[in-house]
């Protein structure tokens, strides 16, 4: 709550006008006063303008416009912590100054205009009430607006900014209505005292359909009041800020991670609270108090002196040291649970003047030679690491060598550095953890094929008054049928589609009659064949290294050059893995794999052979000892023959005498598994 409104004060216009004024503010300084009063002096370049001013009452919020002005001071917040006034920020903008004043409760206020200075003072209310008010200059706007009895909401708006932001506008018809801002349980509450509601203004607005956190705007007119009421959903942020007469409340959609990161920024103090109302006492008892609440042991350096007037109430203890060392100028140290108190600048100097002791000790220590034996890194590494540009860990008389033979760094430098690169050394010289890769390959096949074949033949003779005729499976048959010889039973057979392949089964008739002769043999076979061929390479590699492990043959071949003459080339037909392991944090094993299996073709072109290849590529995540399937392929290839006569052939039953038919069907699969084991250190050892 009280961040969202601190930046509304300040960044209202956007970026600044290329041309500045002449007229600049160049200091700010106060003075506290009796009775929790401060008076602020702005000092100006020439005399400053009636500032225009506004307040917000919730955070406690009080503002001054001065136009045509720029700011000459050297940071944009100034701490103060006097009184009920916590701090001041400056911020340009189109050619104006802001000042906003970060109080703990709203307080009255006083300016007046003396010379090139405008002094302010903050008066708490009660005390500003009993006492007469100065009479302060007001801008022309501020002279044409309204009184108080006829203050009125002009409009409520609704707009959707770019980030899906939603922002409220309300426009008043006097810029001097105090607005009061309140978030609880998912609302936004806005309340303006003293302030009309016109009756066309008294209504809803539902604006669920811009997509922002907001999601209703109710606004009410009360007796002496109006109250506005935003809903909104979600993790957001809400912030308010007031330009002239319009009044706008910003509404922007958080993550939850945004949300806690802004409320921890919000408010950064821890310690249990505490309250303080003291007034003119010495600073250094006021940090005894601290010290005895917190159990803390402090100590206070001669010069920290002075007295201060303090009214904090349940604040954190943490954060009333920080206020009262920040108003006094001081600085802390802490040590365990001791903590050193001083002005800032003595404790700035003195340790300037540790690290200028530690510097000359540095260059005064003796030089030391030692050799540290690295064991499971490589020397040359590690000397890298320890001198390398911009880290390194020698000092500037400090050397180093690498003996590579025995795997030694020989490093020659102060004692207090040698501790330090021995520390390195023991945290980097450490064994690199293993992994074993075993990679399954399994090959498995099913074949079926079956044939069916005939060979069928006529042979017959026939005379005819002096005609004689002769039938066969070819002339040369016929000739002999002619002659009265039986021909050969090649030239017999009229259909000749046998199966080619051994041992299938055959069943054979002939039949012969005087002029007449009939050859006829069916033949059948089929064939099953089921096969598995399993591959399992294994390979141990270190975290993080690439291993590859092949098995197979090198098939060679001639090639002719381009001179004529021939060379021997070879063709790699192997069984391979290539595998990078990373073991993660939680032990478990990222794998980059790569598994080939090669074989040789049965084809060949030009000489060259052709490669069967099957090959599997990938990245997975694997538990420890856990199985896991690469991948796999399952192929399946039917082939269907048949061999016949034309015409004959087709013919219904007998059309089987004809021809042949063979049927075959092959299924093959490839798996590939991988089964990574983290190797344990007893077991390597």
């Amino acid at each position: 709550m009280t961040a969202f409104l601190a930046l509304c004060l300040l960044i209202l216009w956007g970026h600044a006008a290329a041309a500045s004024p002449d007229r600049a503010l160049e200091e700010i300084i106060y003075n506290a006063l009796p009775g929790d009063r401060l008076q602020v002096i702005m000092r100006f370049s020439e005399p400053p303008p009636a500032p225009e001013s506004f307040t917000i009452d919730n955070p406690a919020r009080l503002a001054l416009d001065f136009p045509n002005t720029r700011s000459a001071l050297p940071e944009r917040r100034q701490e103060i912590n006097v009184g009920l006034t916590q701090s001041v920020n400056t911020v340009e903008a189109r050619d104006r100054t802001r000042v906003v004043f970060n109080l703990v409760r709203m307080m009255g206020y006083d300016t007046r205009v003396d010379g090139n200075n405008l002094v302010v003072t903050l008066t708490p209310a009660a005390t500003q009430a009993a006492a007469p008010s100065q009479p302060r200059p007001l801008s022309a706007e501020q002279r044409r607006a309204a009184p108080p009895s006829d203050r009125e909401i002009a409009n409520v708006d609704f707009r959707r900014g770019p980030e899906g932001e939603g922002r409220v506008i309300i426009r008043l018809t006097d810029p001097r209505t105090p607005v009061d801002v309140r978030q609880r349980d998912g609302r936004i509450e806005l309340s303006f005292a003293r302030t009309a509601l016109p009756e066309e203004l008294e209504r809803r607005l539902d604006v669920t359909d811009f997509a922002t956190p907001v999601q209703t705007i109710d606004a009410v007119g009360e007796s002496d009041r109006v109250r506005i009421t935003v809903a909104a959903h979600g993790e957001y942020d809400a912030m308010s800020y007031q330009t002239d007469s319009e009044f706008t409340l910003e509404v922007k959609p958080l993550s939850r991670e945004e949300r806690e990161a802004l409320e921890r920024e919000r408010f950064q103090y821890t310690g249990e609270r505490l309250s303080l109302n003291f007034q003119d006492i010495e600073v250094r008892s006021v940090l005894q108090l601290i010290a005895d609440f917190t159990d803390l042991n402090v100590v206070v350096s001669d010069t920290v002196g002075g007295n201060i007037t303090l009214r904090l109430r349940n604040v954190p203890w943490d954060q009333a040291l920080d206020i009262i060392l920040q108003t006094r100028g001081l600085d802390m140290r802490e040590s365990g649970n001791v903590l050193y108190v001083a002005p800032a600048d003595e404790i700035a100097a003195r340790e300037r003047q540790q690290m200028e002791a530690q510097r000359q000790t540095a260059e005064l220590a003796p030089l030391r030679a030692e050799f540290i034996q690295v064991n499971y890194a490589r020397a040359e590494d590690v000397a890298n690491i320890i001198r390398s540009d911009g880290i390194s860990f020698l000092s500037e008389r400090g050397s180093l060598k690498v003996d590579s033979r025995t795997n030694t760094l020989l490093v020659q430098d102060t004692a207090a550095k040698l501790q330090e690169i021995r520390g390195l050394i023991t945290s980097l010289d450490v064994p690199v953890q293993q992994v074993l890769i075993e990679t399954r390959i399994v090959v498995a096949t099913d074949d079926f094929a079956r044939d069916l074949g005939v060979r069928f033949g006529v042979t017959g003779r026939d005379t005819t008054g002096r005609t004689q005729t002769g039938v066969s499976g070819n002339l040369s048959g016929a000739a002999d049928a002619r002659a009265g010889t039986i021909p050969t039973l090649t030239d017999r057979l009229n259909v000749n589609l046998p199966i080619t392949s051994t041992g299938a089964g055959s069943i054979g008739v002939s039949i012969l009659r005087p002029d007449v002769l009939l050859d006829l043999e069916l033949t059948a076979l089929q064939v099953e064949g089921r096969g598995e061929i399993i591959s399992t390479p294994r390979v141990i590699t270190a975290n993080g290294q690439t291993a590859i492990i092949k098995q197979g043959e090198s098939i060679p071949y001639q090639e002719a050059t381009a001179s004529g003459a021939t060379s021997v080339q070879f063709v790699d037909a192997v069984l391979s893995t290539e595998v990078t392991p990373q073991i993660t944090p939680n032990g478990n094993i990222i794998l980059n794999i790569k598994v080939n299996r090669d074989n040789p073709g049965a084809r060949e072109v030009l000489g060259t052979p052709s490669i069967e290849t099957r090959e599997v590529e990938t990245q997975v995540f694997v538990r420890n000892g856990e199985t896991v399937v690469l991948g796999g392929i399952y192929e399946i290839s039917t082939l269907e023959q048949l061999i016949k006569t034309p015409f004959l052939g087709d013919l219904p039953i007998i059309g089987a005498l004809f021809r042949q038919r063979s049927h075959t069907e092959t299924k093959a699969e490839l798996l590939v598994f991988v089964t990574p084991k983290i190797v344990e250190e007893a077991v390597m050892n």
